[in-house]
């Protein structure tokens, strides 16, 4: 394992001298590459420089107890030596997961998209409770969230919604969360009482930036019409909602949500990159997917995720057969736990497949 630790300080020390480099900072992409490469590499090399102290505290402890003419040091070193060898099999599990190669897609920004399913109504308001609970759970996090498009239901909640999602590792964490959702409860809409299945999809794109995707605009027809929903009069009356047409994909992204025209274009480019991005990542998934044998995230949309059962309090994730009694507060935001696990088995499954041995 230290031999892995070397090469990784080396490429530190490297990308250390790189990063103050003028040409380097002149390249925007390259310095921004870079200085994720940076942050990423710092984590590793702390861990090594702790793996290092504690094999060389073990070392010394190990002379002490050989010499054995002071009872109280070898004592001290004892204890010194068991503290060590506990701790170095926890940090070498730290350091194997480290060492897994990390999506590059994964410290990006997101957007994120939910759609009501099967259930009229109440697959709306489902939908609406899932737009609250990734707002609430971003919210925890220190993370920006900021609506793009929405589509309202006719008895609450959203036909639709898109929003973008700005922060630390956002698409890393809620990648995790597309495919669909359903939910089993007793609607508003039911007489009888009787419990009824809806669902609703969710999708999330990691945000691409403009070096990722060149869209040449001759490829795109803009609309401009006038915004629906709240805003006040002059958001229903003037045209400053954009829809982008992207001829030879046929992708379409919208934006409503800012009074300015200039602001609501930029924000549909945003989508819209982001969605051509989102495709071929996609294909990319399923085809890492199928090596590993993943259900984790495997690309698949139409992948049956999670069901959200009321009656029970129940949370079910079916990817990893999690099973939580904790509804009330995971729809209030708090699914980190389910996240934490998935990317547990996620990291785990990558371990596997590596045929590097550490």
């Amino acid at each position: 394992m230290l031999e892995k630790l070397e090469i990784v300080k080396q490429r530190f020390d490297e990308v250390s001298d790189l990063i103050i480099q003028p040409d380097i900072i002149a390249d925007q992409k390259r310095y921004v590459q870079l200085n994720k490469e940076y942050k990423d590499l710092k984590v590793l090399v702390d861990k090594r420089e702790e793996y290092k102290t504690i094999l060389d505290r073990i070392a010394e402890a190990e002379e002490i107890i050989s010499d054995g003419s002071d009872a109280e040091m070898v004592e001290m070193a004892k204890m010194q030596m068991d503290e060590g060898k506990e701790r170095i099999p926890l940090l070498e599990d730290e350091i194997r997961f480290l060492l897994i190669p990390k999506d590059p897609e994964d410290a990006k920004n997101a957007v994120v998209e939910l759609r009501a399913g099967t259930g009229g109504d109440e697959a709306s308001i489902f939908a609406g409770d899932l737009f609250r609970m990734y707002t609430k759970y971003c919210e925890s996090k220190g993370w920006k969230v900021s609506t793009v498009d929405f589509s309202e239901g006719t008895n609450g909640g959203f036909k639709e919604i898109q929003f973008e999602v700005e922060g630390d590792d956002v698409y890393g964490t809620l990648k995790f969360e597309a495919g669909v959702h359903r939910v089993q409860r007793v609607p508003q809409t039911e007489t009888q009482g009787r419990v009824h299945t809806s669902a609703a999809t969710c999708m999330v794109f990691p945000e691409a930036e403009e070096f990722d995707v060149e869209i040449d605009p001759k490829d795109v027809r803009i609309d401009y019409f006038c915004s629906s929903g709240p805003g006040g009069q002059s958001v229903n009356t003037t045209y400053s909602a954009v829809r982008l047409t992207h001829t030879p994909t046929g992708l379409v992204a919208q934006c409503q949500d800012q009074k300015s025209q200039h602001k609501n274009k930029e924000k549909a480019f945003r989508v819209l990159r982001s969605r051509l991005y989102d495709l071929e990542l996609a294909k990319k998934q399923a085809e890492e997917a199928a090596k590993r044998g993943s259900m984790v995230t495997s690309g698949d949309r139409s992948a049956k995720i999670r069901t959200y059962n009321y009656p029970q309090g129940r949370v079910t994730d079916h990817r990893i057969n999690l099973t939580l009694y904790d509804l009330q507060n995971i729809i209030n935001g708090d699914i980190q736990k389910i996240i934490d696990e998935l990317q547990l088995a996620e990291n785990t499954e990558k371990l596997k497949a590596s045929d590097e041995t550490i």
